[in-house]
């Protein structure tokens, strides 16, 4: 079983059992097994013999080990232990009263603590200031609930490894939906929710001006009827275009909401006899219906090319067809925290996600251009490959096994032999997250986000540059390999333009920030065709990227035929920030240099000592340094202003955020305080936060608030930069992933 070093350290940091000391007791090869074992067990079930039981144990450790496929990381880290929680993610019902509210906060609590991802549609709950007849009281409002559940969520860990996951999602048609796109303003709340706005066909119609009526009703779930304003008792409605253009800004300002495609989701039911689609899974690749789970794992396509450079159909096929009997029982071997879900999930539909990884390693090893026709052309034949060989196991584990329960009345329902399927759905395309790591694979259908960079080593504390090992072959067998460029690829994440690198490679290994984001959104359309479920992509954008490339965006994927979209613009979110000095080189933690001239902003505060004059300087639309100074040189107070100042500095300078550093000062009391209410000032530390609050957001008002180099931390290893990739975060640094 070969490793890269990085999946190794993944293994062991994630996914192995250890004992009280927090040593490995096991090795990735005896988890394999573990987990193989675990799985094959079920065959018994069916009536197996044990010789086929183990004969269906080493098909599963052997496609696992090869790493042609993984699963979940809930399957990897619970198979075979006492939780036994396999599957990834799950949608909550969400009623409107009180018990309904909070069973499914309860809900919600059990499953992230087992290590699976909720969604909640917030449709059904009533707007706010609306009657609560109960206790003729009003109502506050689905997003005071959504902060409700993130708070929760911040309290869960899940499993011991990672922060539970959400999805939010509103109709567009609700009173409260313009709150709740504009409730991740404050870049401190609601940071364990993915936003979507649920849209149908006709919104969009209305929103792009085909329909040339732009006006639309606003409705009433408690009343089920068309809402009506509470001061003036007129039918309310809303501005389509405006409503839309709102979406627009707030996906450009911070990458949230993105947009569920409602209208095309329900046309891809199964079994809209049992219900409709809602919302979907945090990362909006699994469409569910209330109480349903799913099962995911991953193909990894970069080990279907020969080494002519041509795909090994016969091998993939292989492939598809054990991990699909692979999930399937994992379906059967999954501990269900919650019976409702199982009676949905085991007892009722019985879906499953394959997907893949590795699809640019893919296009590299065939020559192809991620931002290519003939990319587009492979991704739809490969994709129509995986999705019919599938369906087509499905339907032999039907035979052996009977279809899933809730059969009659589905989409398959149609009295041919091939439409007898196993499981109501069988393909989706996750995030891999941390199982990319360990299959040492490229993620999702992304292209590359980085060729090169500093990995974080927590072991053992040696930080070394990993370079893409398909850009290092290439590199040594073409003969412009050398130490110094692998040094400069690293520090910026992609090949410079004066690189001796051919340019045919410089094409073949573009990354995620070269590619035009039409390119993005036509690789989801492509996979999204051949996809039962719905697909994990984040369009990534430029950070000059303009609102109307992001509405743009939102439009061709609407009209592509995809179920949903979110955006992330580079940079276009500064909380955890990690300054990028000249835009190229990341200065981890570590004083940027001072430019030789800077401008600024000087205030005068009054302070019970005396006049406070604070001076803040900024460096590409953020503070960069802060002075202060108050009385007579050579006084003790003098001293104590002058060490505030450069300590603030220091921490601006070392990427620290404004709102941290002043919620550090304000508020702290003196002797004696100056002024009444909120332009209280209560000492000199509170005067100096003040004043950086105040000039930092003069700043911001007065310049592009899109400018600047920043980027989010990593909240395990602290230091290496978040990248948005396949609906979600990860860390290329430490291999840490919210997925």
């Amino acid at each position: 079983m070969e490793l890269s070093p990085n999946a190794r350290i993944t293994y062991e940091k994630r996914y192995l059992i250890k004992d009280p000391s927090g040593n490995p007791t096991e090795t990735p090869e005896d988890l394999l097994r573990r987990v193989a074992s675990n799985i094959a067990s079920i065959e018994k079930d069916y009536g197996k013999s044990e010789q086929e039981v183990k004969a269906m144990e080493d098909d599963f450790f052997k496609i696992i080990a090869e790493a042609r496929f993984m699963p979940n990381s809930p399957t990897l880290m619970n198979a075979g232990r006492e939780l036994q929680q396999l599957s990834a993610c799950f949608v909550l019902p969400l009623e409107d009263s009180m018990e309904g509210i909070f069973t499914a906060l309860k809900n919600m609590a059990l499953v992230q603590k087992t290590g699976g991802g909720t969604g909640f549609a917030f449709d059904r709950l009533r707007p706010s200031n609306d009657i609560v007849r109960s206790t003729n009281g009003v109502a506050s409002g689905p997003v005071s609930f959504l902060k409700i559940f993130d708070a929760a969520t911040e309290a869960v860990k899940q499993g011991g490894t990672r922060r539970g996951a959400n999805m939010g999602s509103l109709i567009y048609n609700h009173p409260d939906i313009l709150e709740f796109i504009t409730c991740k303003e404050k870049e401190e709340e609601v940071n364990n929710f993915n936003l979507s706005v649920s849209v149908s066909d006709g919104f969009m119609r209305k929103a792009t001006a085909e329909d040339p009526y732009p006006l639309y009703a606003l409705y009433n779930p408690r009343l089920n009827v068309p809402y009506y304003d509470p001061e003036t008792g007129e039918e309310a409605g809303l501005d389509a275009t405006a409503v839309f253009d709102l979406i627009v800004q707030k996906a450009w300002e911070k990458g949230d909401p993105g947009i569920i495609f409602i209208d095309q989701m329900n046309r891809y039911n199964p079994t809209p006899h049992v219900g409709k689609y809602e919302t979907t899974n945090p990362c909006g690749e699994q469409p569910l219906l209330p109480f349903e789970a799913c099962c995911l794992g991953s193909i990894n396509l970069g080990k279907f090319v020969t080494s002519k450079g041509k795909i090994d159909w016969k091998g993939l096929a292989d492939s598809v067809k054990t991990a699909v009997h692979f999930l399937d029982n994992v379906i059967d071997a999954s501990n269900y925290v919650i019976p409702e879900i199982a009676a949905m999930h085991k007892e009722g539909n019985r879906k499953i996600g394959l997907g893949i990884m590795g699809w640019h390693d893919m296009l590299v090893k065939l020559g192809i251009n991620y931002d290519s026709e003939k990319a587009i052309e492979t991704a739809d034949k490969v994709m129509g490959y995986i999705n019919t060989e599938a369906k087509n196991k499905s339907v032999e584990l039907a035979e052996e096994r009977g279809v899933f329960p809730n059969f009659k009345g589905s989409i398959y329902d149609t009295g041919k032999d091939e439409d007898r399927v196993r499981n109501a759905t069988r393909t989706t395309i996750a995030p891999t997250g941390t199982i990319s790591i360990l299959a040492s694979s490229s993620s999702g259908i992304e292209p590359y986000f980085s060729i090169a960079f500093i990995r974080k080593n927590i072991l053992d504390g040696v930080d070394m540059p990993e370079v893409n090992p398909l850009f290092l072959e290439v590199a040594k067998n073409e003969g412009f390999y050398g130490e110094g460029l692998i040094q400069e690829i690293a520090q910026s994440g992609k090949i410079p333009d004066d690189s001796p690198v051919p340019q045919k490679y410089q094409e073949l290994f573009k990354t995620a920030m070269e590619i035009d984001y039409n390119w993005h959104i036509r690789h989801q359309a492509a996979f999204q065709k051949h996809t039962d479920n719905a697909v994990s992509k984040t369009i990534n954008l430029k950070q000059d990227a303009t609102v109307e490339d992001v509405k743009n965006a939102y439009i061709t994927a609407w009209k592509a035929g995809c179920k949903g979209i979110t955006v992330y613009r580079d940079t276009s979110r500064s909380k955890q920030v990690l300054n990028v000095g000249d835009g190229t080189q990341e200065e981890y933690l570590k004083p940027i240099k001072r430019p030789k001239t800077l401008s600024g902003q000087t205030t005068s505060i009054g302070t019970a000592l005396g006049n406070l004059f604070v001076t803040v300087n900024s460096a590409d639309g953020k503070p960069f340094e802060l002075f202060a100074q108050i009385g007579k040189a050579g006084s003790d107070v003098v001293a104590f202003t002058e060490a505030i100042a450069r300590l603030v500095s220091l921490a601006l300078r070392c990427g620290v955020s404004v709102d941290e550093i002043v919620t550090q000062l304000e508020g702290i009391g003196g002797a004696r305080s100056v002024g009444f209410g909120p332009n209280r000032i209560r000492s000199v530390p509170d005067a100096i936060g003040q004043a950086l609050k105040n000039l930092a957001q003069a700043e911001i008002d007065s310049s592009n608030p899109g400018k600047g180099h920043a980027r989010e931390l990593c909240p395990d290893c602290g230091t290496g930069a978040l990248i948005r990739a396949e609906g979600c975060l990860k860390c290329e640094a430490c291999g840490f992933s919210e997925c």
